[in-house]
């Protein structure tokens, strides 16, 4: 167990530069749905996809879902992204959930490989191993409700956020994410972002102003309270609550381990050391 636990559990591989860019999109103006901004000055280490697909509402198509594939492949393996931040460009709204206005148009067995696509996607947002925030400023309903539950933390605007697993109003069924309350899924409800806080589906919520981006603006805030944590022990610890929560105490005590040990050897923890004996704030490399 512990060695099948060790060969699991590994240190992220070696940085390499990453070339921020849009990602292509075949819609018909050519532009790219998503875009990968990478944040300088004080917001060093954050990094943001904004999704921009007005015309459908951010709705999760074939072309959105390929750009934030790739997008997350390259990304992860970027070592100097301390927190990844998901937001919209299209005001009003988070994502819409699933395009199903293209899903019309598939064959049954083109929608299950879509599915699947779909589930993947919010699996390696899940596993993402830096940090992950969504800011949700409006709708997000069904698959962008998911996609924001697959986020570590999420913060919404009170009012004007609204989430939902609409699928069943749709005679569909939630295709991806995490296990929700069956309550949302069998009646799909909508919720505003205070509602949401309510139920424990999001840390945060503020209210909206009127540019229409609180949300984002408090979700950077809660990002920027991240940068200056040792970034090696930050995604230790994800590792180890995201493996710890589904096994029994002794396997997540042993992950605790694996991941505490894994830890030692680093820099940054000689450097929290020596800072806390200097009495002055430690500079954390991430090595």
């Amino acid at each position: 167990m512990l060695r099948a636990l060790t060969g699991a559990l590994r240190l992220p591989r070696p940085w390499r530069p990453l070339q921020t860019r849009s990602c292509a999109s075949d819609g018909a103006a050519g532009d790219p749905e998503i875009q990968v901004r990478v944040l300088a000055g004080p917001d060093q280490g954050i990094t943001e996809i904004l999704m921009n697909r007005p015309s459908a509402r951010n709705a999760l198509g074939n072309v959105l879902v390929s750009e934030l594939l790739e997008a997350l492949a390259r990304l992860r393996e970027d070592q100097q992204v301390r927190v990844l931040l998901f937001r919209s460009g299209v005001k009003g709204v988070f994502c819409a959930g699933a395009d199903l206005k293209e899903r019309e148009q598939m064959s049954e067995a083109e929608v299950g490989i879509f599915v699947q696509r779909l589930r993947g996607l919010m699996n390696e947002i899940a596993a993402f191993p830096a940090p992950t925030i969504a800011a949700m400023d409006g709708f997000a309903l069904g698959g962008g409700l998911e996609l924001a539950l697959a986020c570590d933390l999420r913060v919404a605007a009170a009012s004007s956020a609204v989430m939902g697993l609409i699928e069943t109003t749709r005679g569909l069924l939630p295709g991806a994410g995490v296990a929700l309350a069956k309550e949302l899924i069998f009646t799909g409800r909508r919720l505003s972002g205070a509602q949401a806080q309510a139920l424990g589906l999001v840390n945060h919520t503020v209210p909206q102003n009127e540019e229409g981006n609180a949300a984002y603006h408090r979700a950077r805030a809660l990002a920027q309270e991240i940068l200056p944590q040792a970034p090696i022990a930050v995604r230790l610890g994800k590792v180890a609550i995201d493996r710890g929560m589904d096994v029994d105490i002794a396997s997540g005590m042993a992950i605790e381990g694996i991941c505490y040990a894994q830890n030692i050897p680093t820099q940054d923890r000689l450097e929290g050391m020596a800072a806390f004996r200097e009495k002055r704030p430690p500079r954390f490399v991430g090595k």
